[in-house]
């Protein structure tokens, strides 16, 4: 008998994406040994003793499904924030998840002191457009308070057919009271790759999460952007911000696009089958030129995987924030009834043997996530060498100085685009200049 999908899972509303894998010999004699262990009858009895009170005293009729189901619910969410019942129709949406289509409003969500909490909203989808931001605490879900419900069940309550209206009330951090977000729940289509030129030479990769087709679609974007500069790239800076996460299989190719040997990322875990080691194969796609990782609060999971794996074999410089922390790895296990257990069984490490899991990966350059603003012009022109009375010529002729003059008209349409850049996005500005600095270094 054998059981399917191994993942680091992304849960999005309507949304557990996985990674396949075949659960074999290791698990069935882990299952073995199990039954062999005396059963814990105190505490069976005790169980079967507040079913009956329930059963017999509850204020309300209750059904012997709804309970059982009630107390599986409940033995998952005591264990840890990832590990939860799957119920049919929700084991379904983990089964076509991973085509990078869904309905829903498109954030990644954990469960945090009972509440959910906004790891990151995709990018593209009504939760992002209507300015929801990662960190944030859901507290209501139209008129029905969060506490007390489990993940499973606040999910269900914001999914919806697309077109109708959902209100969120959150709590952020900064914010003296909590506010409320109108959003408009549709079928969301990601494009887990997006791709552009920020300079010629320098390109720009995003990777909203990681899907089962993301490794080829970053093999595309880069050799469209090859194609666009004469067949060669000088550096690329590589998004990872407010990356959920997603396949594992994904984040496993998205590094060894750019590494040519060594240790991508390895699991251990209580059986034989979760332990598993991913290596590089021998095809660096950029060849050796620089990269910068951009990584933030938002970037989890199989986004931590690519910055860790690249951290550690110092092919990339990772900036930013430090990353969300989660570093575990969860199994499904079907059920006979056509429901799911979404069990944690291992943990995963980086190639030097970090553990990421509450931890994050910290970058090699930290950012604030800042806004730029121009300074007044000042009334005075600044005295150069030139102004001064009687300075020296430059003694080159005419021809020097046309040449100082075009480049001055370079530079200054150069400055143009990047104070625009740096105005839009100061992290993505301060990456570019040190791709720059990497690139002359190694030119």
């Amino acid at each position: 008998m054998t059981f399917s999908t191994r993942n680091l899972l992304l849960v999005s509303l309507g949304l557990i994406l996985g990674v396949s894998l075949t659960i074999g010999q290791g698990v069935l004699a882990e299952r073995e040994e199990a039954r062999q262990m005396p059963l814990p009858l105190d505490e069976l009895r005790t169980f079967t003793e507040v079913f009956g009170k329930i059963k017999s005293d509850y204020v309300e009729s209750t059904e012997d499904g709804d309970l059982l189901e009630g107390a599986i619910r409940g033995m998952l969410s005591g264990l840890d924030p990832h590990s939860t019942y799957l119920d049919p129709e929700a084991y379904k949406e983990l089964q076509v998840g991973t085509s990078g289509e869904f309905g829903g409003l498109g954030i990644e969500v954990g469960m945090e002191d009972g509440f959910v909490k906004v790891i990151s909203p995709i990018d593209d989808t009504p939760a992002e457009r209507a300015g929801i931001e990662p960190g944030d605490l859901i507290i209501r879900i139209d008129d029905a308070p969060v506490k007390g419900l489990s993940l499973g069940e606040a999910v269900k309550l914001m999914r919806g057919k697309p077109g109708t209206k959902i209100v969120l009330t959150v709590v952020r951090e900064g914010e003296d009271r909590p506010l409320k977000i109108t959003i408009t729940r549709a079928v969301i289509k990601v494009n887990s790759v997006k791709s552009r030129m920020l300079e010629p030479g320098f390109g720009y990769v995003r990777i909203t999460q990681f899907q089962s087709n993301t490794g080829e679609n970053l093999i595309n974007a880069l050799s469209e952007l090859k194609r666009d500069n004469e067949g060669k790239l000088k550096g690329i800076v590589l998004d990872l911000r407010n990356n959920p996460g997603g396949v594992l299989n994904a984040a496993v190719a998205v590094s060894d696009a750019f590494l040519e040997d060594g240790l991508i990322v390895y699991t251990e875990g209580r059986i034989d089958d979760s332990e598993m080691k991913f290596k590089a194969t021998p095809i660096d796609i950029m060849k050796g030129a620089p990269i910068v990782v951009l990584v933030n609060g938002g970037s989890a999971s199989a986004s931590e995987i690519v910055a860790g794996a690249l951290q550690d074999h110092k092919r990339a410089i990772i900036m930013g924030h430090t990353t969300f922390g989660k570093g575990s790895v969860q199994t499904i296990l079907p059920m006979h009834n056509g429901a799911a257990l979404k069990l944690t069984t291992a943990r995963y490490y980086t190639p030097s043997g970090r553990s990421i899991q509450a931890e994050g990966i910290v970058p090699d350059i930290p950012l604030e996530n800042v806004k730029l603003a121009e300074l007044e012009p000042s009334p005075f022109e600044p005295i150069k060498e030139a102004n001064l009375s009687r300075h020296l010529e430059n003694g080159d002729g005419d021809t020097q100085d046309a040449i100082e003059d075009g480049a001055s008209d370079a530079a200054s349409d150069d400055e143009k685009k990047e104070e625009s850049l740096a105005k839009r996005d100061y992290q993505l500005y301060e990456a570019l200049n040190l791709l720059k600095g990497l690139e002359i270094l190694q030119r």
